[in-house]
């Protein structure tokens, strides 16, 4: 009884929430995470956190959610807006993020987990490279932060 319970929890313990996953071939397990909005996720450092980036094409809209390293809880940031600057058809765009409050979760304005910002050019532009300036996410600061959208930057990720 003792052995079968042992052999349980360490099957079970071996990873949070099962998020791994092993490819038909492969003896390796692969950590995967789900942008809870279906968006684009953007890793910052060495998956302290993320960015999950939820475009509207319909109005321009572009929100970029703040997450932990495992993309499962929202992690709130005090910064007043960041800033993100895209290659499009060979010219720069800047794209100013402003926080958003959210009185169902008692966010405001300098304690939010959600920034947006609005651009006409984001309406006929599904993809385009870009770059995130700075931004300090739990007292660590992120700088030159490349990635692509749609793509997202986590090089762990596989494409499907």
């Amino acid at each position: 009884m003792v052995c079968a319970l042992l052999a349980i929890g360490l099957a079970g313990g071996c990873s949070r929430d099962g998020n791994t996953s092993v490819r038909a071939g492969e003896g390796v397990q692969q950590h995967e995470h789900h942008p809870p909005h279906g968006g684009v996720p953007v890793v910052l450092g060495k998956e302290e956190y993320h960015v999950e980036f939820v475009l509207d094409a319909r109005t321009g809209r572009l929100r970029a959610y703040f997450l932990d390293g495992e993309m499962e809880n929202f992690v709130r940031i005090a910064m007043p807006s960041f800033e993100i600057t895209a290659q499009v058809a060979g010219r720069e765009e800047t794209l100013l993020f402003e926080p958003v409050a959210n009185n169902a979760t008692g966010e405001t304005v300098g304690d939010t987990s959600l920034f947006e910002v609005q651009s006409d050019w984001l309406k006929t532009t599904p993809r385009f490279d870009a770059v995130i300036k700075e931004l300090t996410v739990g007292g660590d600061k992120y700088q030159n932060i490349a990635f692509n959208f749609p793509k997202g930057n986590d090089t762990d990720e596989k494409e499907k």
